[in-house]
């Protein structure tokens, strides 16, 4: 069998091959590297200054003509190598159907290995540094094949017309979970806390106003019923800014009182409890139930940093502010956690001294639990909707693969919850 490449010296012959295979090779890697490419990467390097990723961007915005120009390099090489090797072959050791075998199988194995699989597990590694680089080399081919690529392009897109299928040439758009997987697989990138951060903004939408609430038992409400010197007395001795005021009836709240405000008066001598109701500013109440996301555009849009949450009838559940909300995105930056131990972490023991009143929320991002929170809020509530009664005398009970032994009661709960980490009590199991 004569091949065009049989008047060619021995050496030139074999020098092509391996050029071909390493030709072969360049274009399988530069096909992995560009589809593996992540776009967002590709663009934050090309707004960095990176020439080659912008030319990498810019060719994959026509993926079509890519793929093209990059299988019809690739096919054609790997359909001259087999002439090539065949022809080096039956020239060495003669025509046989032995010798053609055994370079049909040589052929085979050089473009597995150094064509195909090398190439693109190293394209596959490096994808954003490689195809930096390679489009330099694709762009012009991109130009010299143009004619042979408009013919392929367009009988292509015949044949998917003809089958009903029709090719997008936008972008495709991330989703919330491909965006939460690629914050999740950014830590070599992003700081840990800047991705906790960003990862409690996607489970912002699933928050209620319930979850991040003061309860109403931890509120401390102003009683201007109460003679003048109890009422000016609690103002100087108060931490908090706001404080929600009632006559007489504290299940009624009547308004919200400015505590620095209300300071400001503390020097008249004949001070009133109307001049305390001439500050007050009308209470904010939003039903039980609110979304999170929600109550901050309320908060943005009407330039308010409290509001009251109620039930059905009316009735104060919590409070909830501006504060509340920043502190879910961003961690806690206030003492907020009185209900926990001063050092909220697992004892050497393996043990966790909670209060009742804890919050099942703050229980899990501290201890890295796995408390229910489609029920009850606090670690009271959570027990008393298991044992379905008020304990009268101390108990143990397991409640997420977590065994809580009751420590203190009294009539209206558990006070005091003595928590074993899971991994002990699965150790003693």
């Amino acid at each position: 069998m004569d091949t065009f490449f049989d008047d060619w010296p021995f050496f030139a012959q074999v020098a092509l091959v391996f050029f071909l295979l390493a030709l072969s090779g360049f274009f399988s890697m530069a096909e992995t590297s560009m589809l593996s490419s992540n776009r967002h990467r590709l663009r934050a390097m090309a707004n960095g200054g990176n020439a080659g990723a912008a030319l990498a961007e810019r060719l994959l915005k026509r993926i079509d003509s890519l793929l093209s120009v990059l299988l019809i390099s690739n096919n054609l090489i790997n359909t001259i190598l087999p002439i090539l090797v065949t022809g080096i072959a039956l020239h060495l050791f003669g025509d046989s159907g032995f010798v053609l075998t055994v370079a049909t199988l040589v052929v085979a194995l050089l473009i597995i290995v150094f064509s195909e699989i090398t190439p693109k597990v190293i394209g596959a590694a490096f994808p954003e540094k490689i195809a930096s680089h390679v489009g330099w080399v694709i762009l012009p081919l991109t130009f010299i094949l143009k004619p042979l690529l408009w013919f392929i392009n367009s009988f292509v897109s015949g044949l998917m017309k003809v089958s009903g299928l029709q090719a997008s040439t936008e972008n495709r758009v991330m989703s919330k979970e491909e965006l939460r997987s690629l914050v999740l697989e950014s830590n070599r990138f992003v700081s840990t806390h800047h991705r906790n951060i960003l990862l409690n903004l996607f489970n912002l939408e699933n928050i209620l106003v319930d979850d991040v609430m003061t309860p109403r038992s931890k509120i401390e409400i102003l009683d201007l019923a109460r003679p003048i010197d109890e009422v000016v007395q609690q103002l100087e001795t108060c931490y908090h800014n706001k404080l929600p005021v009632c006559d007489g009836d504290s299940e009624r709240i009547v308004g919200i009182l400015s505590v620095k405000k209300a300071l400001s008066l503390l020097g008249n001598m004949e001070l009133k409890h109307q001049d305390f109701k001439a500050l007050l500013n009308e209470p904010y109440f939003i039903p039980s139930g609110t979304p999170v996301l929600q109550q901050m555009q309320f908060f943005q849009d009407n330039q308010q940093r409290l509001s009251l949450v109620v039930n059905e009838y009316g009735e104060v559940l919590g409070l909830v502010t501006f504060e509340d909300i920043v502190e879910e995105l961003i961690g806690e930056f206030t003492t907020s956690f009185s209900s926990l131990s001063n050092d909220p972490r697992w004892l050497p023991d393996g043990t966790y001294l909670a209060s009742g009143s804890s919050s099942l929320r703050d229980l899990n991002r501290l201890l890295n639990l796995d408390l229910p929170l489609d029920g009850p809020r606090t670690l009271n509530g959570l027990i008393l909707e298991n044992l379905e009664a008020i304990p009268d005398h101390d108990v143990s009970i397991r409640i997420a693969g977590i065994v809580m032994e009751i420590v203190q009661f009294d009539d209206q709960g558990v006070k005091t919850v003595k928590l074993y980490r899971p991994m002990q009590v699965n150790g003693k199991d």
